[in-house]
């Protein structure tokens, strides 16, 4: 008997390993063909130069890896509302697999699918993949979603441990490819055309210097690293100094799902045996919260889709906002005047990539002393990042800003202070803006450079304290 032809939709994973919904249906048949969208109503996703060049040299490998299973990766673009029924009709599939998605978006366009590919008897089937938990399975005390993370991280670490660990279902397979027939129609065969255009046109000049790389393989290669090379056991104190390469660089790897996040979670049960001290087993905890911050902003957005058109606090809604566009574009090219803030912002429009603790800083900076809304800042991240995600930069710039979901009501950074603390011999300063190297680091941190030594550089746009206390009583009003 012949075992049912499957087409199996590659989203935010793009990967063979450990993919929970493609184990399912390789359990159900070995007849499988797999397709990626380049989603026109999703363009986000490859309309930022360095995610571009992240999504297609992952696809690229994706696609060899399938051809080594013995089937293929079909690359099409366009509206999958009308792509995935059609090319399932097409190739006579029975059923069409694919990893759940958490975006409003998203959602929304698989509920539409699933009712098209119902009319034509085609059996659309999903799997949670990218979240440790999924989220019908964590709740309050209340059986309400959460919307405070401590809370939250308590909780799913005792249902992980209830769960047990996870089995990485390496991919030792091999696929059925379509029949010739349906090889020759034109519309497959050239498919192969649409990642070499694609690929063609990216145009990311920081490719050699992105923290972040490409594909599955070089995925557990940074892991390996991270590992290996026992940056996981100083994660507590060098996560935090952004000169230092004291962090994993998976984001966008786990972003584009080009690394399961149980593998990355699960990395560190093999250390268990190993943890000498107090500090290791500190590092490699407070490296699983940062994981599962990850986990509680995906969580937060399928609670609570709003997130995405504005700020959950709904105060904020009328916060008196200046908006000052000279500014805005001061701060996005790196031009402030404040040393550490442009640091940060030239890594970002440089590599794609800015360290997390600069994210922060950044943030408070243009949300609390630029008094520009925090949105703007949002927008003009996602338009950058290579790891630039929805829920996670929703979430970073709504805690930056006080709107979001944070008990502490107002937190506001001071850049000198910051970078006295992070960057307390201007190593990461000095990098970024080599019109500095010879100012002395006592003059960079307290932002005294003499005019003479300012010459290539900008003075302070603004005074930071009288900013502050200007942001204090505007908020007071709301």
């Amino acid at each position: 008997m012949n075992k049912p032809r499957i087409l199996f939709w590659h989203r935010k994973d793009l990967r063979i390993n450990d993919n929970k919904a493609l184990m399912k249906a390789i359990s159900l048949s070995n007849a499988i063909t797999s397709i990626y969208i380049l989603d026109k109503n999703y363009s986000h996703d490859f309309n930022a130069k360095s995610r571009a060049w992240f999504l297609g040299n992952s696809l690229q490998e994706l696609s060899n890896n399938w051809k080594k299973m013995g089937s293929r990766l079909v690359l099409k673009e366009g509206d999958p509302l009308i792509i995935i029924p059609q090319l399932a009709k097409k190739i006579d599939a029975k059923f069409v697999f694919c990893n759940k998605s958490i975006e409003p978006y998203e959602i929304n366009r698989d509920l539409e699918i699933k009712k098209n590919l119902k009319k034509i008897n085609i059996t659309f089937i999903e799997s949670w993949d990218h979240l440790l938990i999924e989220p019908s399975k964590i709740f309050s005390g209340n059986k309400k979603p959460y919307s405070v993370y401590g809370p939250f991280y308590k909780n799913l670490k005792s249902k992980i441990k209830l769960l047990g660990s996870y089995d990485e279902n390496k991919s030792i397979f091999e696929l059925k490819d379509l029949d010739n027939e349906i090889k020759e129609n034109p519309e497959i065969k050239s498919s192969h055309l649409v990642l070499e255009n694609f690929l063609k046109n990216i145009n990311f000049s920081g490719s050699k210097i992105c923290p972040c790389r490409p594909g599955e393989k070089a995925a557990e290669i940074l892991l390996e690293n991270f590992i290996n090379k026992k940056k996981i056991y100083s994660y507590n104190t060098a996560r935090d100094f952004p000169s230092y390469h004291g962090t994993s660089f998976l984001s966008a790897s786990l972003r584009f799902g080009t690394i399961s996040i149980r593998t990355v979670w699960n990395a560190k049960s093999n250390l268990d045996f190993v943890i000498k001290n107090q500090q290791n087993s500190l590092s490699i905890e407070t490296w699983q919260k940062e994981l599962v911050w990850r986990e509680f902003y995906q969580h937060c957005l399928f609670h609570f889709p709003e997130l995405e058109r504005g700020p959950y606090r709904k105060k904020w809604d009328l916060f008196p906002w200046q908006n000052n566009q000279e500014w805005f574009q001061l701060w996005s090219n790196g031009e402030t005047g404040f040393p550490i803030v442009d640091a940060a912002m030239r890594q970002l429009n440089s590599t794609g990539w800015m360290h997390n603790r600069c994210r922060m800083i950044v943030a408070s900076f243009l949300v609390k002393d630029l008094i520009c809304n925090w949105q703007m800042g949002e927008k003009k991240f996602m338009e950058i990042l290579v790891d630039g995600d929805l829920s996670a930069n929703n979430g970073g710039w709504q805690w930056s800003a006080s709107s979001g979901m944070d008990p502490k009501p107002l937190r506001i950074f001071n850049p000198y202070t910051q970078a006295k603390k992070y960057d307390p011999i201007c190593k990461y300063i000095k990098f970024w803006i080599p019109e500095l190297s010879k100012v002395s680091n006592s003059d960079l941190l307290n932002g005294e450079i003499s005019n003479l030594e300012i010459t290539n550089y900008t003075k302070p746009m603004v005074n930071h304290n009288m900013q502050q206390r200007l942001f204090k009583s505007l908020y007071a009003e709301i």
